[in-house]
């Protein structure tokens, strides 16, 4: 990110969240986000690059149309903040356990044809993605230290395990894409959206 460039969440918001608190396995794929790897062997992750990739993957969801956007996470942990960031900003959410066919089989009654995926995790929601990538959708991804990228479009380096890590990221992706289109700004959003409502309750 450009040094002169203020973060979208001031940095110790991030880490209070823990959101650069990573695994303690790391993938080849994710070596480029990580910051350094602390003394219990957990990877930190690049804030710099976790809040410049939120930047760029807000500006690609608004290249499309809301409805045909569609947001999974089989992660309970996931499940209520993927479905809020849909209902802000007028996406799909299919959480929970991804019904197989669901992007393929015309047939079934849950059957969706998105333009574009956004995953909570890649490898918990590798069916969403197979499906996705079978039928030529692009892919952003929610990608933790030892997740695989073969198969993303554009990565969001950043924990997707933990409770408050997942609702600040898409409590902030909703806030930047609704800011995005005009709709919101930094303080009527904080005033109308508490973040600890986005927390699952799990």
């Amino acid at each position: 990110m450009n040094e002169t460039m203020t973060p979208l969440v001031d940095f110790e918001t991030y880490e209070e969240n823990a959101v650069n608190i990573g695994t303690q396995q790391r993938s080849a794929d994710m070596m480029k986000f990580i910051q350094e790897v602390r003394d219990d062997g957990l990877y930190l992750i690049d804030l710099n690059k976790t809040d410049e990739r939120i930047r760029i993957i807000t500006k690609f969801l608004n290249q499309y149309e809301p409805e045909q956007i569609v947001v999974t996470s089989a992660r309970q942990y996931g499940q209520r903040p993927a479905r809020k960031f849909a209902e802000s900003i007028g996406a799909k959410s299919l959480v929970g356990r991804f019904i197989p066919g669901t992007f393929t089989n015309p047939k079934l009654p849950s059957f969706y044809e998105p333009g574009l995926l956004v995953v909570t995790d890649p490898a918990a929601d590798q069916q969403a993605v197979r499906e996705a990538v079978g039928s030529g959708i692009p892919i952003v991804a929610i990608c933790d230290a030892n997740n695989n990228l073969r198969n993303v479009d554009i990565a969001l380096p950043a924990n997707n395990k933990g409770r408050r890590s997942l609702a600040l990221l898409y409590w902030l992706l909703s806030r930047e894409v609704l800011k995005g289109r005009g709709i919101t700004n930094d303080d009527s959003w904080a005033e109308d959206n508490d973040i600890d409502d986005w927390e699952s309750t799990f």
